[in-house]
């Protein structure tokens, strides 16, 4: 269905860039998500006004496009100076801002930075509000409700004419599509959503060359990393999202397989309530409840969660892309980093839609508000700015920098001047295991913050999978 979808939607796309005559620039142009970044420090609601001073050299090559416009544009993200310390797609978003400043004197860019969870907290305010920034960061799962109330500007033929639109990964468009119009440019990086990051050296200790593929295997050492007063496995889900974005999407795929989400995503006929989804809820409740996991689990963040791993205290951790960057930066230069490995999510018992497969994506896009396009100066601005930020200049700064991937595809990746974890790490993410969807990309906010605090409270033994199943799928057509 997504494959259908989109080649109609490609096809009306290059259609209008042959209108138009449009070129694609040469610098090149890597596939992937934060689709679930979070970070414990803010901004508090920073406010960076910007706009002095004259042009000068740039670190990665932004376009110095020709602007009309001289006023104020407001940009909301959450790619805050401190997150940004541990963060690729944050180093990169931010490091290509500063340069699209820098070679836009005259623009007034206004920055509101918030971290993550505070962020998609304002956000919804604003958007109920109708007060959404000029610039900003959209969820797949907003999209269709916030177009259908006319919030966000149908940026199809936006997207048609970017110089950079033949360097696109067009498959990330998805997300951020309605009624077979896009309405956002992928941004960020990330990949994964669902990784194991694992201690080799104390899973060879237990008997185990690898990360086990088998849950099985997890239960069966869970009893000598007990001995040695660790926990097997860490994992926070303090904040509800984490069961969903960094468990259950791979493992719901691994029983459904990608057909059932995509039919769930385009009302074709799935349900929460279907069996298959139901034997991955049974699955997530029972392997939470078998003590593999950190018994907090369901009260720590996890950021706490991923500190357990750092200081020794867990065999392995279960996380996001985003946490990986975190422990990547922390560990430098000890033992832990050279024994740090990555697996995918064990295949669980009696799952056969899937095997090997990671949730992965971007999660978010850079989206405008309608009312910008009452000012034809203002748009052109803005649309530059969302070229700048999503395009060659930061994939090309990330890819090299991090090993990581946009919306713009970098072709050869050289990865010879990177060390074994980052190596590993990009080939987890984009070589050797098979991406399927992060539901809470899609569908609609008021459903998965119904499904999330039942699963945190499933993951309490306080609700069946069933009623988990049956309260989603009220709240999806409800709410969808």
């Amino acid at each position: 269905m997504k494959k259908k979808f989109f080649s109609v939607l490609l096809a009306t796309v290059l259609v209008s860039a042959m209108v138009t005559g449009c070129g694609s620039k040469n610098p090149s142009g890597g596939n992937t998500a934060e689709t679930t970044d979070n970070t414990q420090t803010q901004d508090a609601a920073t406010t960076e006004n910007t706009g002095a001073g004259g042009a000068a050299s740039t670190q990665t090559g932004v376009a110095e496009t020709a602007l009309a416009y001289k006023g104020e544009l407001e940009l909301m993200h959450f790619s805050t100076s401190e997150e940004s310390q541990g963060n690729g797609g944050s180093d990169g978003f931010r490091t290509v801002l500063a340069d699209w400043k820098t070679v836009h004197p005259d623009i007034n860019l206004v920055e509101n930075v918030l971290a993550n969870d505070d962020y998609k907290t304002q956000i919804a305010t604003l958007a109920a509000a109708d007060d959404l920034p000029d610039v900003f960061l959209l969820q797949g799962m907003n999209t269709k409700a916030w177009a259908a109330q006319g919030l966000i500007l149908d940026m199809t033929d936006i997207i048609s004419k970017s110089p950079y639109a033949s360097q696109y990964d067009d498959t990330l468009f998805y997300p951020f599509s309605s009624e077979d119009k896009i309405y956002g440019l992928p941004a960020l990086t990330g990949g994964t959503c669902a990784v194991v990051v694992y201690d080799s050296a104390k899973w060879k200790e237990a008997g185990y060359d690898t990360f086990p593929e088998t849950w099985d295997d997890v239960l069966k050492a869970k009893d000598y990393f007990a001995e040695q007063g660790i926990d097997t496995i860490a994992f926070g889900n303090g904040s509800k999202w984490q069961a969903n974005s960094t468990f259950l999407s791979t493992i719901g795929d691994r029983f459904t397989g990608s057909d059932w989400t995509h039919s769930l995503i385009e009302k074709k006929g799935a349900a929460f309530t279907d069996q298959p989804f139901v034997e991955a809820l049974k699955f997530t409740k029972d392997i939470f409840a078998s003590g593999i996991f950190n018994p907090d689990f369901n009260a720590i963040s996890n950021e706490d969660a991923r500190e357990y791993y750092i200081s020794g205290d867990a065999a392995a951790y279960i996380g996001g892309n985003w946490d990986v960057s975190y422990i990547q930066a922390t560990l430098e230069d000890t033992e832990l980093y050279n024994t740090t490995k990555f697996a995918v999510l064990p295949q669980p018992d009696g799952a056969t839609a899937s095997y090997k497969t990671h949730n992965t994506g971007l999660g978010y896009a850079v989206a405008i508000n309608t009312r910008v396009a009452n000012d034809a100066d203002k748009l052109a601005a803005a649309v530059d700015l969302a070229y700048e930020i999503t395009g060659p200049a930061f994939a090309d700064y990330v890819a090299t920098n991090y090993a990581l991937g946009g919306l713009t595809k970098v072709e050869d990746v050289d990865l010879s001047g990177f060390d074994q974890f980052t190596q590993d790490f990009y080939n987890y993410q984009y070589v050797d295991n098979t991406p399927c969807e992060i539901y809470d990309s899609y569908i609609s906010s008021a459903v998965w913050d119904v499904l999330n605090t039942d699963l945190q409270t499933m993951l309490n033994g306080q609700l069946t999978a069933e009623d988990v199943a049956a309260n989603a799928q009220k709240a999806y057509e409800d709410n969808y």
